[in-house]
């Protein structure tokens, strides 16, 4: 079989389509509706998927404060920070978390799903996450994706 007729695919920045994307996280679970955005993010639903570029959509979240965590995951997930002061670790749970800030949750499943790179910051501009059910990107006509 001669194989010098394939060529791998790389997009070039004028081939990428952006699209806009709305997805509703009401009792959703947060994995599995983190994984589905990172991967919208990074273009990976798309045939024009190249590793090295920002081929992915925009993707808006609504809803993100009634996202769902199975089990005891509520109380028992911790984030950890440290403010960078000897003793200085902090401890939160899910539960505080969603409390101080509907969208955290959301936003670092996802931002940990990005790979961990000088893309991924890129990635994440493309990602917005709402708490409630309105957003200001109307104009965009986003389309509506059923998880």
């Amino acid at each position: 079989m001669d194989t010098t007729s394939f060529k791998t695919y790389s997009a070039k920045p004028s081939d990428i389509e952006k699209n806009w994307v709305l997805i509703d996280a009401e009792d959703q679970p947060l994995g599995r509706l983190s994984s589905v955005v990172a991967s919208i993010l990074r273009g990976k639903n798309k045939p024009t998927f190249t590793p090295h570029m920002d081929t992915g959509d925009n993707v808006i979240v609504i809803n993100a404060e009634k996202v769902k965590l199975s089990g005891k995951k509520m109380t028992d997930k911790t984030y950890f920070r440290h403010t960078f002061y000897p003793g200085g670790e902090k401890f939160t749970t899910a539960e505080e978390a969603l409390e101080k800030d509907p969208t955290f949750l959301v936003t670092n499943a996802v931002k940990g799903m990005l790979p961990k790179n000088k893309l991924a910051s890129k990635l994440a501009t493309n990602l917005r996450v709402y708490a409630g059910p309105v957003h200001p990107h109307t104009a965009q006509e986003p389309e509506i994706i059923e998880l």
